[in-house]
């Protein structure tokens, strides 16, 4: 294993955060709300989600991403329903209660580590995002003959794609007080509606291909 590969793992890493879907918005919206940290919190939920697909394809695990292909459409139905949950909770929730107390900044960090957890796993893109990265990256997991060196590999990624959460969280926190509270609720009413219509859409995908092509 070379320095090179090493540069690419944590470039795939960095690069797999870059799209900006549900976890990016709530990432944003969780900085602005919340502050820096609970904002990297979000993405770092995302980030170890993101190594156990890093592992999935490094490791050639062929049959994980067969079953997920195989049964696509109620990964697609459990997946949009829990990505609706949160854009609709995303909605309801009042940033100006949140400002109030004095120990808002460093609150609920668990809670949103857990969500882009969560919105990570229900989205099954996402392994196939990281498949493709490996690949276009030119890294071959049968070119490391010993599991230290796969953890190397898959640390790497990790660490490329937490880099990633620390620059959109820092970057967006950087403007967070332009924001006024007025602007506060209307980015959470307007988050959580793309982040609720994101998770409708794959659940209704996920209906029509169980209802009409299942």
């Amino acid at each position: 294993m070379t320095v090179l590969t090493i540069v690419k793992a944590l470039l795939v890493g960095f690069v797999a955060g870059i799209p900006i879907g549900p976890v990016g918005i709530l990432c944003i919206q969780k900085t602005l709300n919340k502050g820096m940290w609970n904002g990297f919190a979000t993405g770092l939920g995302s980030a170890i989600m993101e190594i156990i697909y890093a592992a999935v394809a490094l490791f050639s695990m062929a049959f994980v991403a067969e079953f997920i292909q195989d049964n696509r459409d109620w990964v697609m139905i459990i997946g949009g329903l829990v990505i609706i949950f949160v854009g609709i909770s995303t909605f309801f929730k009042n940033p100006v209660d949140r400002l109030k107390g004095t120990n808002i900044e460093t609150s609920g960090r668990f809670t949103d580590s857990l969500q882009g957890f969560l919105l990570t796993l229900s989205n099954p893109g996402a392994l196939v995002i990281m498949l493709s990265l490996f690949a276009f990256a030119g890294i071959d997991p049968e070119a490391f003959d010993t599991k230290y060196t796969m953890g190397i590999m898959i640390f790497a990624v990790f660490i490329g794609e937490s880099t990633w959460w620390l620059v959109l969280s820092s970057g967006v926190n950087h403007f967070r007080k332009k924001f006024s509270l007025r602007g506060l609720l209307l980015l959470n009413r307007i988050s959580g509606s793309i982040i609720a219509v994101l998770g409708l859409a794959a659940f209704f995908e996920g209906i029509y291909e169980v209802v009409f092509l299942g």
